[in-house]
């Protein structure tokens, strides 16, 4: 079939195959969409502050607070509302709490546990996430007990994270989310919860966790950056696939529920590989640094902030995600609905 191109030359193309067709509508186009975003996919991140009557804006986040237990409950009802039905906490704690060994996490009664009761007898519906680390906690900002060097131990740590779980579970936590990327905590976790009666308490493991450039925001807004260090030594090596792979696997032969894949946009490769190998439940953390820079860009007048979020959030979700983590979840619920 000869076709003649607007300098008169001719050529030869079979244009009967015109994949334009299925996009000349908006009806179609909808009709034929292949991945869809629903309020019921996201995990909203909410930081939880003492004290009462508290929303302290966080100058890196816009749109995002530090939250007293009483601001948390409106939250959640307000999330709820929007279609959300899963949170996950972040303790904010006061610096005359931290010390070397993370004490407070352990600390019958403290923040994320007072934080949890609290949700669970107010909104039932709503699933609970807990994240299990102890850079909250910790005077030095890492993950884990720490020697002289800033070398986090690996073994002596996995019997606080027991412990910091066990108090979660305790106070209702309907998952717990170990983001401290130690060797077999989460084994660990699932042995001693189990010995405890908490089967159904579920472990969403962070998997494939990346020593990221882009947890900025997040550390301003718990107050967590490491006074000494870094966290690559346990972290993974943005460079790495094979490594996260070998981390999922690990996770996943340790009876973990969920896997986390963090952070979402430069990792959806990574997405995509884990999905493709795992019959679990695959997450990715739309982490703080990805939502700032969209939120910096609109301030600018460079992009359309509401297009662009959904952008993201949608090819996050292409690459396999089942659930995304992410501090646009509210303003996103709202956009779809």
């Amino acid at each position: 079939m000869f076709h003649t191109i607007e300098n008169g030359e001719n050529f030869a193309i079979d244009l009967s195959k015109r994949p334009r067709r299925n996009r000349k509508s908006s009806a179609l186009r909808e009709l034929l969409q292949e991945t869809r975003l629903h309020p019921s996919h996201f995990v909203a991140p909410l930081f939880v502050t003492e004290g009462r009557s508290q929303r302290q804006p966080i100058n890196s986040l816009p749109g995002v607070y530090r939250l007293s237990i009483d601001s948390l409950l409106k939250e959640v009802e307000d999330l709820l509302h929007v279609g959300i039905r899963a949170v996950d906490l972040f303790p904010v704690i006061s610096t005359d709490l931290k010390d070397p060994y993370g004490s407070e996490a352990c600390r019958d009664n403290n923040l994320l546990a007072r934080s949890i009761k609290t949700i669970k007898q107010s909104f039932p519906e709503m699933c609970v996430m807990a994240d299990i680390a102890l850079d909250p906690y910790t005077d030095h900002g890492h993950d884990g007990l720490i020697n002289s060097d800033f070398a986090v131990l690996n073994d002596p740590t996995l019997r606080v994270l027991g412990e910091m779980s066990l108090l979660l579970a305790d106070a209702g936590a309907d998952v717990l989310a170990p983001s401290d990327m130690m060797d077999g905590r989460v084994g660990y976790i699932r042995n001693v919860l189990d010995k405890r009666g908490f089967q159904e308490v579920s472990i969403l493991a962070y998997a494939a966790k990346y020593a990221s450039s882009f947890y900025g925001p997040f550390r301003e807004a718990l107050q967590s950056s490491p006074k000494g260090g870094d966290k690559k030594g346990y972290q993974l090596n943005p460079a790495n696939w094979q490594e996260a792979m070998r981390e999922c696997s690990l996770d996943e032969i340790e009876s973990a529920d969920m896997l986390l894949v963090k952070p979402a946009l430069p990792y959806l490769d990574i997405i995509a590989k884990v999905k493709e190998k795992t019959h679990l439940p695959v997450g990715a953390y739309h982490v703080s640094g990805e939502y700032a820079m969209v939120k910096a860009a609109a301030q600018n007048g460079w992009i359309d902030e509401q297009a662009v979020m959904y952008e993201c959030l949608l090819s996050i979700k292409r690459a396999g995600a089942d659930f995304i983590l992410t501090y646009a979840a509210k303003q996103m619920a709202d956009y779809l609905w």
